[in-house]
């Protein structure tokens, strides 16, 4: 490493937000960013460890070392290869990743591990900046089409390398952008959504054939694709929302949070509601249920509306602050998480359970709860069980239900193409990305269930590598 002794002279700093009163006025990204200097002091912090947890702690084996020690010695055009070489898009994983490969850093048994992710951002914007990242087009076509269905980060990933390896890639996306959820569900605090366009550029001057509100299934089927094209990889996510059937849930004010998360970035991306349609947060009661990112963007989105008051509640108990016993480092840790959309104002609970939407002339007023408890049986599984006379009414103009997604949508291209599911309602598939039917790949959430962006961007690499021996053996 350029500096041996980084790690114990420099202590770590963060970049840190904007500040709140600022923030909540506006959706530009709410995290700042440190100057040159700082940064590669920063980076001169990643010690020689010998064996780089951060590395096993990264879905897609970033080699931090590696690139942390390019950007302390001011050498961005390498840091940039090197991110590269595993990584399609850093400039997502910089801005939306929980940095796992931090959880993983070996500084961060004293709780103060490198920053990674904010390194990770800092080298490609860095590299933007100079010129460093432009079109790479193939300098031979293999004659072989593929068709990549879905344009999220694994379907991109995917997408990337097969068209860069010289096949002739056409992108198939519902939605009137590229993107996927990166784009119509990560609010822009978090993630401005020139960050997608300035990249789709990219693969347009790359050759890559893009084509947007072209829902496959219905718009064209799986059998028209499977004649047309030489490969079919399926990257279409696990869209299908983990729902709540108690009494009220057809009142009005009852939202899906995805439905209100891309509203509100379809109208920042210049799209008209009419008042009817408009999902408002402006001097309403807001509660959010689920304790996810998907509910933190719902508080952030509802913050920056100037809701009356955002509540939201979780059916798990409330995570320990720090590690517990069987929770030890490298692992991931299980422990509470506070967002920036927390810290800008919302009140938070767990341990309870909705028990009904309570409302007047069709129209939401209030959500009753109870409280819960959490408790192994004797197979050692955690069972819920009611806390008696708990229940509690909460006001609410508006329910975000942020409990997270299930599996894909199984009605049209799945069903159409006879494709086998799993236990769980995901895509089958086998070692090589391959699904139940001839030539038909498939990855991402739609084969491993709703997770992260970075899961996503390592399964569309993956599912490339095996398109691409399958088409030149």
């Amino acid at each position: 490493m350029g500096n041996p002794k980084g790690f114990m002279d420099i202590a770590r700093k963060d970049a840190g937000n904007r500040p709140i009163q600022e923030r909540i006025d506006d959706f530009g990204e709410v995290e700042q960013t440190l100057n040159d200097a700082d940064r590669q002091l920063q980076a001169s912090r990643c010690m020689d460890c010998g064996i780089p947890f951060c590395q096993w702690s990264c879905p897609v084996s970033n080699t931090m070392p590696e690139w942390q020690d390019a950007i302390y010695r001011g050498d961005w055009k390498e840091a940039i290869e090197v991110l590269h070489s595993t990584n399609n898009f850093p400039e997502f994983t910089g801005r939306v990743c929980p940095a796992p490969c931090e959880k993983g850093c070996v500084l961060n048994i004293n709780e103060e591990p490198v920053t990674i992710r904010e390194n990770e951002c800092a080298a490609i914007e860095k590299a933007f900046s100079l010129g460093l990242v432009t079109a790479q087009p193939a300098k031979v076509r293999t004659g072989k089409k593929i068709a990549v269905i879905g344009s999220g980060p694994a379907g991109l990933a995917c997408a990337d390398l097969l068209n860069k390896w010289g096949h002739t890639v056409t992108l198939f996306e519902k939605d009137e952008a590229v993107g996927g959820l990166v784009r119509f569900g990560i609010p822009d605090f978090k993630l401005n959504k020139s960050i997608i366009d300035r990249r789709v550029e990219i693969f347009k001057e790359e050759g890559m054939i893009i084509k947007t509100n072209t829902n496959v299934g219905v718009d064209i089927t799986g059998k028209e694709l499977l004649k047309q094209f030489d490969a079919v990889c399926i990257a279409i996510g696990a869209m299908k929302p983990r729902d709540i059937q108690v009494e009220g849930r057809d009142l009005k004010g009852v939202h899906f949070a995805m439905d209100f998360l891309t509203q509100q970035n379809r109208e920042l991306a210049g799209k008209h509601f009419s008042d009817e349609e408009r999902i408002h947060a402006k001097d309403k009661h807001i509660l959010v249920i689920g304790g996810g990112d998907t509910g933190s963007d719902c508080v952030g989105t509802s913050n920056r509306h100037k809701a009356k008051s955002i509540t939201q509640i979780e059916i798990m108990p409330k995570p320990p602050v720090k590690r517990v016993e069987d929770n030890p480092w490298p692992y991931w840790p299980y422990t509470l998480k506070t967002s920036s959309s927390h810290e800008e104002g919302c009140e938070r609970m767990w341990s309870l359970n909705t028990k009904r939407f309570i409302g007047e002339k069709g129209v939401l007023k209030e959500v009753e709860v109870v409280e819960v408890k959490w408790e192994k049986d004797a197979t050692g599984r955690m069972q819920m069980t009611e806390v008696p006379n708990s229940n509690k009414i909460i006001k609410a103009d508006f329910v975000f239900l942020a409990m997270g997604f299930v599996h894909p949508f199984h009605e049209g291209l799945c069903n159409e193409l006879g494709l086998e599911y799993d236990a769980r309602g995901n895509v089958k598939v086998d070692a090589n990305k391959a699904t139940s039917v001839g030539k038909v790949f498939a990855a991402g959430d739609a084969v491993r269930g709703p997770s992260l962006v970075v899961w996503a961007i390592t399964e569309g690499r993956t599912m490339a590598e095996n398109v691409h021996k399958f088409l030149m053996k």
